[in-house]
């Protein structure tokens, strides 16, 4: 007479009583995985590599309190050597940016920038655009005028003055000079700012109105 087999092997288990073991390992695996592409991304954004979902950009409505105060300064320290510096450009929004770099493309006029929205530093706070007044009160961009009558160009002595507050010179770059613009990017590239991250201290201010059209924007 044939023996029946057991239902269950005497060294097994219930499939009934296996699955919520085989779920919950599942589960768990499915969470170290989880983990490690979180930590993952989290080290590549540092780096600058890929933009990280789950960090949400700063929210930036004017210049950085540094840029803000150092700014201020320059205007002080020109004016006590007879310089009448004007700040034509503060904090700019993306929208502006936009605008900027349609100009010669899309819309009439000349090409004034290389930069799309979100892909400048006044996009962030980080940088600011000078004129200079004349005599006559004109808001002029003349790198040759000498109205304190010292015999050296006043547009580059604010350069002078800038650059020992910190700021570095758009004028210095070769592909595109930009000659009004000065910034302070604290070490942080345009990638590392769209991806979230930037320099210590609160946002203060409000966007700078811009008294004059200027000749170059980044």
């Amino acid at each position: 007479m044939l023996q029946r087999e057991p239902a269950y092997p005497e060294k097994g288990r219930s499939p009934r009583r296996t699955k919520p073991v085989v779920r919950k390992r599942r589960f768990l695996r499915f969470l170290i995985i989880l983990l490690g592409i979180l930590l993952l991304g989290k080290l590549l954004n540092e780096q600058g590599v890929v933009h990280n979902p789950f960090r949400q950009p700063a929210s930036v409505i004017g210049l950085h309190p540094t840029v803000d105060a150092k700014s201020k300064e320059l205007v002080a320290l020109a004016g006590k050597r007879g310089i009448r510096m004007v700040l034509t450009t503060g904090f700019r929004s993306k929208e502006e940016q936009d605008g900027l770099y349609d100009q010669g493309r899309v819309t009439d006029g000349p090409i004034v920038t290389k930069a799309k929205g979100g892909h400048s530093y006044h996009n962030y706070g980080l940088a600011v655009d000078f004129a200079l007044q004349a005599s006559d009160g004109d808001v002029v961009w003349d790198l040759e005028l000498d109205g304190n009558g010292n015999g050296k160009s006043d547009w580059m002595e604010v350069v002078a003055m800038a650059k020992k507050l910190g700021f570095t010179w758009g004028g210095d770059w070769e592909n595109f000079p930009d000659y009004p613009h000065l910034q302070m990017d604290f070490g942080y590239s345009i990638r590392k700012l769209r991806n979230g991250h930037y320099p210590s201290g609160s946002i203060t201010g409000k966007p700078t109105e811009a008294k004059a059209k200027a000749t170059d924007h980044s």
